[in-house]
């Protein structure tokens, strides 16, 4: 298997994503790059689990063999870490009548979701009403959760201003747990509601005292998470977990025009022309065309479009020296800003910047904000 050449560079992942039956042609040079590449996005274990599904792992050479099938012990272990995490958050919110909806990774795993296959996460995300969100943190604590983020500014940064309170860790257990009420900042451009989120969130058959996302918010919320987020270090990772979903999905009667349908609901229409535009550049996802000419109607015009297709083609790629080029920081500095403009308004902004370029917010917490 060969990827094709480009100004960026050899991105055997997204060959790989779109085409894991050709591996059986990839050289040995080629799959150490392959190897390095996909760790980097943290899809290692993912190529080696669709390997493992089509029952091709066994004939790849030795050497990467070895990363593969490490890498998908590595995945299972985090799956059965969170599995045992869920337990301990459930055992700490359960006196308090808060059924938590998990998001992203740990919502793949504990849903037995196609993105759940080689996937690997650092943190537990959860959403649970803003209403709710002191008595939530208060249990937490009381279970040996820790805030971080210990400065006055970033207390104050994330309690007024972000969708979530700061990290959570665990004292003993050392794992991170992200405690949101929307998907989005209060002070973000685009407002998704996050009373129709939780309000269409649907129980786990296996763990009823925690709810998902329903499949089409799931969708939109990680189409959100990858074009609105500052850190794109796994950006392919996320774009990938949607081509899973879509494909999946997509073959249910009435899908694609429910998702138009809510984002327009949601107001999540140019984060969906996102999420549908570049899974078909990059990942080959089939996508009606009817459906992405819809989408289009939100995105922006030819020129901005021409330049997102420059940043994001950038982006949406390994971290890796082979998958980049000399312009490729350039392109991820921009896209930081400009998560942070979609975030915050321009005074709020230039003043968050200033702070953290200045890095007067490594204060000690007892600062004025």
């Amino acid at each position: 298997m060969t990827a094709s050449a480009s100004p960026v560079g050899a991105d055997l992942v997204c060959a790989a994503l779109r085409q894991p039956q050709q591996l059986s042609a990839l050289t040995l040079a080629g799959w150490d790059v392959l190897v390095r590449q996909a760790r980097r996005a943290g899809l290692l274990g993912r190529i080696a689990c669709m390997l493992e599904a089509q029952g091709s792992i066994d004939t790849v050479p030795g050497a990467p063999r070895a990363h593969l099938k490490a890498a998908i012990a590595l995945a299972e272990a985090q799956h059965a870490e969170a599995l045992r995490e869920l337990d301990c958050i459930d055992r700490a919110l359960a006196p308090i009548g808060v059924r938590p909806v998990l998001l992203k990774g740990a919502a793949y795993v504990a849903g037995g979701l196609l993105p759940a296959m080689g996937r690997v996460f650092t943190d537990i995300d959860i959403m649970v009403p803003k209403s709710r969100l002191a008595e939530v943190e208060a249990a937490l604590m009381a279970h040996g959760w820790a805030t971080t983020h210990h400065s006055a500014y970033d207390q104050r940064y994330y309690r007024e201003w972000m969708h979530e309170l700061p990290p959570l860790r665990h004292i003993q257990r050392q794992n991170v747990l992200d405690v949101h009420h929307a998907i989005l900042p209060e002070t973000a451009r685009l407002k998704p509601s996050s009373a129709k989120l939780l309000a269409s969130a649907r129980p786990l058959a296996n763990l009823q005292r925690f709810a998902v996302l329903n499949p089409v918010d799931m969708i939109l919320h990680s189409m959100v998470h990858l074009f609105h987020n500052d850190d794109l270090s796994h950006s392919l990772r996320d774009l990938s977990d949607l081509d899973l979903m879509l494909r999946h999905l997509g073959r249910t009667p009435g899908f694609w025009s429910e998702l138009v349908v809510r984002a327009r609901e949601l107001d999540l229409s140019r984060p969906l022309h996102y999420g549908l535009r570049y899974t078909s550049k990059l990942l080959a996802t089939p996508v009606p065309r009817d459906t992405l000419d819809v989408s289009s109607e939100a995105g922006p015009g030819r020129l901005v479009s021409a330049l997102n297709d420059w940043l994001w083609g950038r982006a949406l790629r390994p971290r890796h020296a082979t998958a980049s080029d000399a312009l490729t920081p350039l392109a991820l500095f921009a896209l930081y800003v400009r998560a942070h403009w979609l975030r915050m308004p321009p005074v709020l902004l230039l003043r968050h910047l200033t702070v953290k370029a200045l890095r007067l917010h490594e204060e000690p917490a007892t600062a004025s904000p």
